[in-house]
């Protein structure tokens, strides 16, 4: 099972968006699955559902962190370069999406609104256009890493 494939399975598997995208790349890392899920567990729906940043960039953002990002004695520049990881990151969802927000991505559509909520479900806005976001956001990680 590739990445991609993984992420959707997580995601599928009742956890968020964020969990799925971070998780497939965080357990090669050094982190296991359990850590992985919980560090990321906030940011899934716009971080904790509040429709602002997708959840899948948080978790790519977090696992270019991780793999590439600054830390305890590492030169300056290895936080440069994983900003410049983390807008390339955007610039390619943004250009394949059309935006970064959780909201739009939704349709406009509350998911914290029960009739919208609703809306969401009927629709199968989770799985027609989640997990294709989930499988870009691995997707576009893979190569930026």
């Amino acid at each position: 099972m590739n990445k991609k494939e993984k992420a959707v399975k997580i995601f599928r598997d009742h956890f968020n968006c964020s969990q799925a995208v971070f998780s497939v790349f965080g357990t090669e890392h050094g982190l296991s699955e359990n850590e992985c899920l919980k560090i990321a567990s906030g940011f899934g729906a716009g971080m904790g559902r509040q429709q602002l940043t997708c959840g899948v960039l948080t978790g790519a953002a977090m696992a270019l962190g991780l793999v590439n990002g600054k830390g305890i004695n590492d030169p300056e520049e290895k936080k440069t370069e994983t900003y410049a990881r983390v807008r390339k990151l955007f610039s390619s969802f943004e250009k394949k999406n059309g935006s970064a927000n959780c909201r739009q991505l939704l349709r406009g559509l509350d998911m914290n609104d029960p009739d919208d909520h609703q809306k969401i479900m009927e629709l199968g806005l989770f799985e027609d256009l989640c997990e294709k976001y989930v499988r870009d956001a691995v997707e576009i990680t893979e190569e930026l890493i």
